[in-house]
């Protein structure tokens, strides 16, 4: 079978092994000392290729759904489809008085089981952190452009080796968030419940399974928990769908972060000599190296502009998760007895770290802090106040028009410096 880049191990006609080629032979000495075993990624080049998308779908989709196989799946049955849209119908009437965003047309399909909504989102999901994995790749093929010998012939192989890094670095990360994906899957109650635009089109759904393990241990009338949750779905679902700039915004942040990654090679490597000594990695055992590397073992040092990623998307995330809690309280009012229990039950799962947290804290190492959202949810309460409902919402029409986290203590001003132009049609 032939080779994708021309060369391969044992191959004794070919100049380019790296058994025969002393050049090649460094790069991979170069690459054991980070770790990382030749053969895996002449595997996972070979497989992968040298063009299109580092992140795989169908490796992400797969690594997910086993994860959600070892939980358990229950199909959506005909009283799911009607309770759930009982839920979300009485969601709407009462958000109408609380947002002037207005309700998207009924779905057909007011319910998802956990892989329905896994399958509806696994392309988002690879598009949206391919940035990532494009940044560290090209942060790991600059380590070797730097460390390299200095010889004319070495540059045919550095480009022989970038590929090898972009197939490596794509099935690492399409790994990691894989299994992150799986964990929302058997967690999230409903389709928009992350709080984050992951569809074209952002219709409420609510996943029965979820909701029915959400409520256990409660003691509230399985109705109560639902609507309670279909409010939230619904607020997060106009949202979107009038806030369509908010998907590359935040995609952005992360091309941002991913741009700047540069990996210090003498901090690696101490850090790998650490962990060789300790036994916390063993560079013949390929999973021990993803186990480290997914740990943060390896974690490069954050620059400026990575800090400045970091916050805008912290910021538009507690924006975005302060104001579907404002507006849900709003709508809520005193509807539903058990409305307090019910915050409360949410506010401890914010706070140990959601998934959607733990996510970001792997992958980006940003943390999105309970306090922050509860911030946001007090300036969307202030702005209201100040200017009124319809104006406030408004305000997500650009992201010019919303707040930096400087802005959060001090509405008045914030409202004063950035005036909302009542005709916003040259803004689109």
């Amino acid at each position: 079978m032939s080779n994708n880049f021309g060369f391969g191990p044992g191959n004794p006609s070919d100049p380019n092994d790296p058994e025969n080629n002393p050049n090649f032979k460094e790069l991979f000495e170069q690459l054991s000392n980070f770790g990382l075993n030749p053969q895996t990624l002449f595997a996972a080049a070979n497989s992968a290729g040298s063009v299109g998308p580092l992140i795989s779908p169908d490796v992400l989709r797969d690594v997910a759904r086993k994860f959600v196989s070892s939980q358990g799946d229950l199909p959506v049955g005909s009283q799911d489809i009607a309770d759930s849209q009982i839920a979300l119908d009485i969601a709407n009437t009462w958000l109408d008085e609380a947002t002037n965003f207005p309700a998207l047309s009924r779905s057909n399909l007011p319910a998802y089981s956990r892989r329905d909504w896994l399958d509806s989102t696994v392309s988002n999901w690879a598009k949206m952190i391919e940035p990532l994995a494009d940044g560290m790749a090209s942060a790991l093929t600059n380590v070797l452009k730097e460390t390299s010998i200095n010889e004319a012939d070495a540059v045919p192989e550095l480009a022989a080796i970038a590929p090898i890094m972009r197939a490596f670095m794509g099935s690492l990360i399409a790994s990691q968030l894989g299994t992150s994906v799986g964990q929302l899957a058997v967690s999230i109650t409903g389709s928009n419940d992350i709080a984050i635009p992951l569809f074209g089109v952002n219709d409420a759904r609510l996943i029965p399974q979820n909701i029915s393990k959400w409520a256990e241990g409660l003691e509230i009338p399985i109705d109560e928990v639902r609507i309670f949750l279909a409010v939230r779905e619904a607020a997060a679902s106009r949202l979107f769908s009038h806030a369509p700039w908010l998907s590359q915004y935040i995609q952005d942040a992360i091309t941002a972060y991913g741009a700047g990654i540069k990996i210090d090679i003498d901090s690696i490597q101490e850090q790998a000599e650490r962990a060789l000594e300790t036994g916390e990695l063993d560079i013949n055992n390929p999973e021990s190296i993803s186990v480290a590397i997914s740990a943060g073992l390896f974690k490069p040092e954050q620059s400026a502009s990575q800090d400045a990623a970091l916050a805008k998307l912290e910021m538009i995330l507690a924006l975005i998760e302060g104001w579907i809690d404002y507006v849900s309280t709003k709508a809520i009012g005193e509807r539903l007895p058990s409305f307090p229990a019910l915050s409360e039950t949410l506010r401890r799962g914010r706070a140990t770290k959601s998934p959607t947290q733990q996510l970001f804290a792997t992958l980006l190492g940003l943390e999105v802090s309970p306090r922050k959202m509860r911030e946001c949810s007090l300036f969307w309460f202030d702005v209201e106040s100040e200017i009124g409902l319809a104006e406030r919402d408004k305000r997500w029409e650009d992201p010019a028009f919303l707040p930096r986290a400087e802005d959060l203590s001090d509405v008045k001003k914030f409202l004063g410096s950035t005036i909302v132009p009542d005709d916003l049609s040259g803004l689109i």
